[in-house]
Parts: structure tokens; sequence; C-alpha cells
């Protein structure tokens, strides 16, 4: 199950361009889109649902006036130019100071690119299978270059073996690095790219300089060997404290990048985004009281790990954080944790040890495993706080799901293609829906929401879908309608939107009287304290409060 959802969200980087609106307007054969009321960003078009096909000399102006008003031209954005052969050469304004994701990729008939000053950041492959790229000019104004932005490029594949430089940027080390390699920075390097020695096994040690300021993510991703990483004095960015042999921003408090030897200072406050990915050498390591957060990848496939004690005051684990992690027998959930990423701990041996059905992570729903038998009604177990994302990705014999009044937080993908369920009830609890959460619930036709105030609830990407549902009802509280019909996020998946959901109505007879009072005492008797509507007074608990919330209701 959760393979498959990691091969969507690929699926979904590739296809995006495909799916992705057109420009918001067009001057002169260039598109664009607004990034405010007074930059824009290049990009590309869709003419009759086909990609506009930029060719021979493009000249992109530092400005650009549409309808009256006048922009300026600060990036070049994702897929702008992308697959565009036959493009021959491109003028970059000094206004851009982006070149974003996949910009020129597969742009064959470039031979030479001048980069202007004033551009800072260049974005994943953003030069990637340009073939015919003979000749790169990067300023030293460039200090962040993701992964693969120059490769399969003529000027990458003509470089000699070793650290390649773009610019002022260690970009990749190319070719197979000797064992006990002890590597040295060329002076100045301001940079160093994402990936940028990713499986480098033979690297055992590395001084960053003080003048580098930017170090990309999982830039040292999969050097077992790697004992010694030390931040050079007086860089006003970075910092290895203590000795720590790790890198550590200064300002957040965030270790970004560690090794095997790494001690976590204790005045860390997170774990960065694939700090130790790929780590095989670490066998153990001491986590701090003052870590709040584990970021997405932190630990991801560091299968010497065998147990970790997460401190009580760690809030959030991210996605994939402790994924692949074969070792991994056991840990530690504190009862601080307010939030688990999705696949944070799929494929450790934890993991595969659990019995088939729902696995738990403390009190977060975390994964369905197994076969779930059809027509299963899903409860979950009192007190809940979450659902994690991918947990019931393609169940799709879940025909139906009781979400607890505890539950903060709904995953991304956490419902995605469950084909089964006919209605779900969102309780006011809830403050976060992720990406696609209940996207291609195909049978979903009634979702009652009982959250009062969207003002507080972060939607993801398409959280019920892409598709309009004509037969899909959403049902809402009593004066929520407008709101919820000027939330776009809401209102394009469903057919109508009725004020059906009266507060104290706890058997939905669309009526409150003493019925509904009956229906709470025998809720609170019974144990069974998860029901939305039997939350009457909002506080995520069912009880005599509520008993008396509903009584005031019904007198007044």
């Amino acid at each position: 199950m959760k393979q498959l959802i990691k091969t969507t969200i690929l699926l979904l980087a590739i296809l995006l361009p495909a799916l992705a609106s057109a420009a918001d307007f067009k001057v002169d054969s260039i598109y664009y889109n607004r990034i405010n009321d007074n930059e824009v960003e290049v990009t590309y078009g869709l003419i009759f649902d086909h990609r506009y096909q930029y060719h021979g000399a493009v000249i992109i102006p530092a400005a650009v006036t549409y309808d009256g008003t006048t922009y300026s031209v600060t990036s070049i954005g994702e897929w702008a130019f992308l697959r565009c052969p036959r493009l021959t050469s491109v003028v970059i304004p000094n206004s851009v100071t982006k070149i974003g994701d996949y910009a020129f990729e597969e742009c064959t008939g470039l031979t030479s690119i001048v980069i202007p000053n004033s551009v800072t950041k260049i974005g994943r492959q953003a030069f990637m299978d340009c073939t015919g790229l003979t000749s790169i000019d990067i300023p030293n104004s460039v200090t962040a270059i993701s992964s693969y932005a120059f490769d399969n490029t003529a000027w990458y594949n003509n470089q000699p073996d070793g650290l390649v430089y773009a610019g002022m940027v260690a970009y990749r080390y190319k070719g197979t690095m000797p064992s006990g390699t002890n590597m040295t920075l060329k002076e100045g390097t301001l940079g160093i790219a994402i990936c940028a020695f990713m499986e480098c096994t033979g690297l055992t040690s590395i001084v960053i300089p003080n003048t580098v300021k930017e170090v990309g993510v999982m830039a040292f991703m999969g050097c077992p060997a790697l004992t010694s990483l030390v931040v050079e004095s007086g860089n006003p960015r970075y910092d290895s404290r203590s000795n720590c042999n790790a890198i550590i921003e200064t300002a957040s408090n965030t270790l970004i990048a560690g090794c095997k030897n790494t001690i976590i200072p204790n005045s860390v406050t997170e774990i960065g985004y694939g700090a130790f990915a790929w780590c095989t050498g670490l066998t153990g390591i001491d986590i701090p009281n003052s870590v709040t957060k584990i970021g997405d990848y932190a630990f991801e496939a560091c299968t010497g790990l065998t147990s970790i004690d997460i401190p009580n005051s760690v809030t959030s684990i991210g996605d994939e954080a402790f994924a692949d992690c074969t070792g991994l027998t056991s840990f530690t959930i504190p009862e601080s944790l307010t939030y688990v990423g999705g696949y944070a701990f799929d494929s450790t041996a934890w993991y595969n040890n659990q019995p088939d059905g729902l696995v738990y992570v403390g009190m977060f729903a975390y994964d369905y495993k197994g076969t779930m038998p059809s027509g299963t009604n899903m409860t979950f177990k009192e007190g809940t706080l979450g659902i994690v994302g991918g947990a019931f990705h393609g169940c799709e014999e879940l025909a139906s799901v009781d979400i607890p009044n505890s539950v903060t937080y709904i995953g991304d993908f956490a419902f995605y293609n469950c084909k089964g369920l006919t209605s779900i009830d969102i309780p006011n609890s809830v403050t976060s829906i992720g990406d696609e959460a209940f996207a291609w619930c195909t049978g979903l036709t009634d979702v009652y929401s009982y959250i009062a105030d969207l003002s507080r609830v972060s939607s993801g990407y398409e959280q019920f879908g892409d598709y309009y549902s004509p037969g899909r009802t959403l049902h809402v509280l009593q004066g929520m309608a407008d709101a919820y019909r000027a939330d776009a996020n809401w209102y394009p998946c469903f057919g109508r939107i009725v004020e059906d959901i009266y507060l104290g109505d706890v058997n939905r007879d669309l009526e409150v009287n003493i019925s509904d009072v009956n229906a709470v005492i025998d809720m609170i008797l019974r144990g069974n304290t998860s029901s939305s509507a039997a939350d009457v007074n909002g506080d995520g608990e069912i009880n005599i409060s509520d008993i008396n919330a509903l009584i005031d209701i019904i007198l007044n």
C-alpha cells in the first residue's frame, strides 16, 4: 500500500505540468503567471490542452505591462520551457532571481546560457538533458543549486571526474570517490548543491568553509564512511557547535546534516530534512530534550539503527522520518507528540512485525496493514489524535469510518481511492486536511462537516479530488454554507452545499429535543464518545457538559 502511494506522488510530480492550469496572460509570445500585484514569472501556455512550444531566440523582458499594470519579471517558473527542442537561445534579464524546477529540461537545441548576476537559485533538473548545452555562465550570485540541475548536459558530461563546480557552488562529485577521501572545498566556495556528495561511499571527512551560504538538503546522503563533518569557524549561517560533527543552521538551531559520529547538542531544536538519510553506519544516537521536531526523511534508511528513544519534547515526526530503517525494532513515542507524518515507520522491523489490521503509532492511526475484509466499518480507539497520511490509501473495502472528535488532522492521501465509502463525518476538532485526503472516493455521496471556523483549517491540494461530483452533498452547520461556498478547497467537488446540521441534533432527525439528550446519555454509558454530533460544546470530549449544553439549547 505504502509503495503504491509513493509511486503516486512520483507520477504526480511527472504529470503535474500537464494537469496545471494555463497562464494568467500572454504578452509578445511569452506566457506569465502573477506572483503578486507587482511580480510575475515566465511560464508555459496551454493551447487546446497542448503545451505551447517556445522556439527560436527568446528574449525575456525585465518588466511587462498587461491590462494597464506593469509587472517585474522576477522568476522563470517551473516547467516554463520544458521540452522545447526548437528553443535555440534565451536572454534572461537582471530582474530574475530564480530559475525554477525543470525550467529548461530537455531543451536540446540550447547550446549556451548566460545566467545574470541577479539569480540566486537554480531549481531541480532546471537544465537536465539539455544535451546540446556546452557553455554555461554562472555568476557568483548563485548560492543554491538543486539536484540534477545540469545532469546530462554536454557541459557536465565533458567535466573530468572529481568534484564539479557550477560557478562557486560545489555541484556534484562525478565518478567513484576513492576510499578514505578527506574533502577540501576550493577557496571561496559559496554553496553546496542538493545531493552534491550523494552515495560518496569513500568520503570520510569534509570541512565546510566559512564562505558557504547554502548547504543543500541531503548533500551527504548515503556517505556511510563519513566520520568528520565540520563547519569552519566564522561562518555566519552554519556552525558545528560543541564539536558535534554535524552542520547546524545557527539561527534556527536546526541540525541539517549529520554522520555516524554526530553528537546532537542540547541546543538543537530540530533535526532537519534528510539530516541522517541513508547513514547506514549510524548504529545509535541520543536525541536531547531540546529537540521538538524530527523532519521529513530525517533518519530514512539508517539500517544500522535498532532502537531509538524519542524524548518528551518532540511534538512532530515528519514523513518517512524512519522509513526503511530495517533494523529498527523498537522506539518510544512521547505523549507530547501531536503529528506523525506519512510512511514515517514503513519497512522498519517494528512495522513488519505488527499484526494485520489497523496499526497505531502512539495515539495516531498509522496504517491499515494487510487485506481489509469487505464491508469493514472502521472504529478508532478513544482519544485518537490523528489519521496519518496514506493510512487507508486504496482500502476499497472500507464501508464506513467513525472519525473521533479528538482527531486534529487527516493526512495526505489518508482515504485516497476508498471507493466503498458513501458518507463521512469530519469533526470540529480537525484543523488540517491533507493533499488528496479523500480523492477518488468515487462512492462518497455525503460529507458532514462539523467545522465551525474554516479560517483555522489548513486545507491541502485537492483534498476531495480534482473532479466535480454533482451527486455529492456537503452538509454543514446552520449559517455556514456561504463560508464553505467561498472556500475553493471545498465547493468545487460538491453538487450542493446544505445547512442541515443543527447543533445538538445528535440523532440527525433534524430536530433538537429530549431524544438527543437520551442519545448522548446512551453514548456516554456505552463508552462511545467519538460522535461529532454529540460534542455539543465543541471541547473535543463527550460528557455531562454536553448534556448540559444540549439542555440549554432546548430551553432556549
